[in-house]
């Protein structure tokens, strides 16, 4: 999303990802680093961390998770997550006490300065103890605890231990109170699973809120019982063609149950007025002239609206508004409002005029792209900031007002920008984005007139014309939404770039064992277990015979060997250590 610019430069990368051919080249190697000291090596890094020398505590096959009543959930989950890997059945037991083994997690005992999101970890050869005030607490604090944990913790089959975890107090609490990530599944459908599989990673990460966008021009991903045609017709395509896909509703409700036992609050938007062209496909009376458009498949903005004269456009705007929100327990509804290029200014401010009431009426507060702020007064509404720019009138105008700003600037938040020019998925109307460049900017100072006290949180969207695949999902998301959890979570006193890439660099046994298919910039010294990548600089050019190899630029059709199966490139992109060919069918296919 966003910005006319970025339709040819699309149209481009498309081309490119459907069967350009390319120049054959092998890549700088990477930094490497040996293995990091768990407590050194936490993303996002606490407020307080302090060692205990001799205190490590090691987790053993009669080790118990005693929880509070109203945790037990939290426990189940950490048992959940620790069970696969080392084979320990560790039960869960609710108490009402203080153990003396084991891991407890408590809603007693933690200061009031850590909120209702923050907790206290301490480790002890005895036990291991987190404390908080709220089980979503007490999830933040068995996610660090996680990061303790060597990275093969987190695979789904057995591990050889030790599970040992050093001795810590650390006290702990978020910047913002909103760290969140939009996922859209309009411009390529997502299934459940996939959507499922990225709210685990999020977990991980702290992230809090999970934005997921609905429908688009080039699909309606949702079921709507008054309007069926929506997702029958609108949603049965997508970029580039395809079958499409949507959601029933009970798929949704299963996606905002598996968020919410993750203690992740859910955000449905469904974009309003422009990026309609799959709902006026569907019914011709939402047009203006009665005529329903064709589907579209291309990634083009700004040409679709609603019609804001007819009574019917209000009827449809809130049955989907009521339908959605019936299926919601999450606060927020998103309303778009974004590029609306073929809509009147006066039209726009009708339509909002008549639209933000309907949100309030069915017991939500609105949400949108900043452009729809400058149509309401009320505070409770929050704007995202998308905008490439570090000033903006509008937006400082809310937040002089009392509105709590949303940032995602697109030049430093959005997951679907290139790394680089030679990074085969993603767009670049808004610039590259590397590690760093993710990681290098302040969300309390980085839009003038809106100070740190205006700043609701931090949000980092992956939009997915490019994104057809839950390997392109992360490759897109690793590390950078690990780089935006930092900003949202940690306190800007600790934020440095050459810290911050030492603990983000401990992260790849981890995504490793979690299958996360990431992105290995050259930038960050990623973790190899102490051993380096073994890759050496070199230069080649034609097509390369033989067996796979990493680091090396593969056209499309390309047939290469890996472990005496032959597999044919898909996509033109640039291999990584570990990362493919068994990465099916995301990159390449048997041949």
């Amino acid at each position: 999303m966003k910005l006319q610019a970025r339709v040819a430069r699309a149209l481009a990368v498309l081309v490119l990802l459907l069967g350009a051919t390319v120049v054959w080249n092998v890549s700088s190697n990477p930094i490497t680093a040996t293995a990091a000291e768990p407590l050194q090596s936490l993303v996002p890094v606490p407020v307080s961390v302090q060692a205990v020398s001799g205190a490590a505590h090691t987790l053993g096959a009669t080790t118990k998770i005693y929880t509070a009543p109203a945790a037990h959930g939290v426990g189940d989950y950490l048992a959940g997550l620790l069970k696969p890997s080392t084979g320990y059945p560790f039960p869960v037991e609710d108490t009402t006490g203080t153990p003396t083994d084991g891991i407890a997690l408590l809603l007693s005992g933690a200061p009031t300065t850590v909120g209702d999101q923050g907790y206290q970890l301490g480790v002890t050869t005895a036990a291991i103890t987190i404390r908080a005030n709220t089980a979503a607490g007490l999830f933040a604090g068995v996610q660090t605890l996680r990061q303790l944990l060597p990275g093969k913790v987190d695979s789904a089959t057995p591990q050889t231990g030790p599970w040992t975890v050093p001795g810590a107090n650390i006290t702990d609490y978020p910047r913002f109170q909103h760290r969140g990530a939009m996922l859209d599944v309009a411009r390529h459908f997502h299934p459940v699973a996939t959507v499922k599989r990225y709210l685990d990673q999020l977990a991980l990460y702290k992230v809090n809120y999970f934005h997921l966008h609905l429908t688009d021009d080039q699909g309606w991903r949702i079921v709507i019982d008054s309007w069926p045609r929506l997702a029958t017709h609108g949603g049965s395509t997508q970029v580039g063609g395809g079958p499409g896909g949507y959601y029933t509703k009970a798929q949704y409700q299963e996606i905002v149950a598996h968020a919410a036992a993750r203690h992740i609050t859910v955000i449905p938007e469904v974009d309003l007025p422009g990026h309609t062209n799959a709902a006026l496909a569907s019914y011709a009376e939402l047009n203006c002239n009665g005529v329903a458009p064709a589907l579209r498949t291309d990634i083009a903005v700004g040409y679709s609206s609603l019609c804001v004269g007819k009574d019917v456009t209000y009827k449809f705007v809130e049955d989907v508004i009521r339908e959605i929100a019936e299926i919601t327990p999450g606060p927020y509804f998103h309303i778009g409002g974004d590029e609306a290029s073929a809509t009147t200014d006066q039209d726009y401010q009708t339509f909002m005029n008549k639209t933000l009431p309907l949100v309030a009426k069915y017991g939500k507060k609105a949400m949108g792209w900043h452009e729809f702020i400058k149509t309401t007064t009320d505070t409770s509404a929050v704007p995202q900031y998308w905008g490439t720019t570090t000033s903006n009138a509008i937006v400082q105008a809310a937040a002089a007002r009392g509105a709590k700003v949303l940032m995602s600037p697109a030049n430093k938040a959005y997951l679907d920008m290139k790394y680089n020019s030679s990074t085969p998925l993603g767009l670049s109307w808004a610039g590259f984005i590397e590690v760093q460049d993710a990681y290098n900017w302040n969300p309390g100072t980085h839009l003038s007139g809106v100070p740190e006290s205006a700043v609701r949180g931090v949000e980092a969207p992956l939009w997915t014309e490019t994104i057809v695949t839950p390997a392109h999902i992360d490759f897109m998301a690793f590390p950078r939404l690990a780089v935006i959890s930092e900003l949202g979570w940690s306190p800007w006193s600790t934020h440095n770039w050459d810290a911050f890439k030492v603990r983000l660099g401990a992260q790849a046994p981890r995504w490793t064992a979690l299958g996360v298919n990431f992105y290995r910039s050259a930038q960050v010294p990623w973790d190899n277990g102490g051993t380096s990548t073994g890759t050496t600089t070199t230069t080649t050019s034609g097509v390369p015979s033989g067996g796979w190899a990493p680091w090396i630029t593969y056209p499309i059709d390309v047939t290469v060997t890996f472990d005496g199966v032959a597999y044919k490139c898909r996509q033109p992109h640039t291999s990584q250590p570990g990362w493919e060919p068994p990465n099916v069918p995301a990159l390449w296919q048997r041949a």
